[in-house]
């Protein structure tokens, strides 16, 4: 039974991210807006929230520092796309091959170091039930 809850563990915590960033995609599709960057967009914000949460001991300060750039990097593709009109697949094929090169340039010294960690937050009415709660 161990197997199946570390299965369902990593299924949760590896699709998280996915899903959120379709969520994002499917907002800026129906706003009209083609954003083929979200990958990279991602990437640099996770690599850059790791290196300041390494550094300062908090992974709040990481989250927030990986929303800050990516931000700034939503905000590049918009600047490309709506006021210098250029094509969207291009602006944002680019950020993704920036963004996935910025990280392993940002990432290279921290391979193989371990980071600090989220604490767990119980659920207290899942947690009470058994194998959903160990999820």
């Amino acid at each position: 039974m161990d197997v199946i809850v570390a299965f369902l563990r990593t299924m949760i915590r590896a699709g998280t991210p996915l899903l959120l960033a379709t969520l994002g995609e499917i907002y800026t599709e129906r706003s009209g807006i083609i954003n083929l960057g979200l990958e990279g967009m991602m990437i640099v914000g996770a690599s850059v929230a790791y290196v300041v949460a390494y550094h300062t001991g908090n992974p709040i300060l990481g989250i927030l520092t990986a929303i800050c750039i990516s931000g700034a990097m939503a905000l590049i593709h918009a600047f490309l796309s709506i006021t210098l009109r250029s094509n969207q697949i291009i602006s944002g094929l680019a950020l993704t091959m920036i963004g996935v090169g910025l990280s392993s340039y940002i990432g290279r010294d921290y391979v193989g170091k371990v980071g600090v960690k989220l604490p767990e937050i119980p659920i207290y009415p899942l947690s009470a039930i058994p194998y959903i709660g160990e999820i």
